[in-house]
């Protein structure tokens, strides 16, 4: 099965990548985000270590019915041959309304189809007023007008 694009990236697919990867994400669709990746895909997020699609499918599953209203937005910080890192800012809020926005950067591995076979990613977040929100779009795919992270001082 190939997930176009394929490696080795250019700044074009490279940054196609990263949005495919934001828009499946934002589906908060655990069965469809974890077709991204080989069936034995190797994951570190923050202190789980989520290993092949089953494992990776119940993490986001737990995640997004924890993280109420998750939007998020990547945007490529570099890449080379079958490899791109990406940094990323998403916003949810818990059961109790408390809003957080969460910072980070991911390290992606890709194998020759396009399926990511390695992603790390180092997270980090803080509480925020509902105020203080800047990713206010409907839920699902951010729309192409919106601003990325660097548009929005983030």
């Amino acid at each position: 099965m190939n997930r176009p694009p394929l490696p080795p990236f250019t700044d074009e697919t490279a940054a196609q990548k990263a949005r495919l990867a934001e828009d499946a994400w934002n589906s908060r669709d655990p069965a469809r985000v974890a077709l991204a990746y080989t069936p034995d895909s190797q994951w570190r997020n923050r202190v789980e270590f989520p290993a092949g699609r089953a494992e990776i499918e119940a993490f986001l599953a737990r995640k997004w019915s924890r993280e109420l209203d998750y939007r998020l937005i990547k945007e490529v910080w570099a890449h080379a041959g079958t490899r791109i890192a990406v940094r990323f800012a998403y916003e949810y809020r818990d059961d109790s309304g408390q809003w957080y926005r969460a910072y980070g950067n991911e390290n992606w591995q890709f194998d020759a189809n396009g399926l990511m076979e390695r992603r790390i990613a180092s997270i980090n977040e803080q509480p925020i007023a509902e105020a203080d929100r800047k990713f206010r779009w409907p839920l699902g795919r951010r729309p192409d007008d919106h601003p990325g992270l660097s548009a929005l001082g983030l």
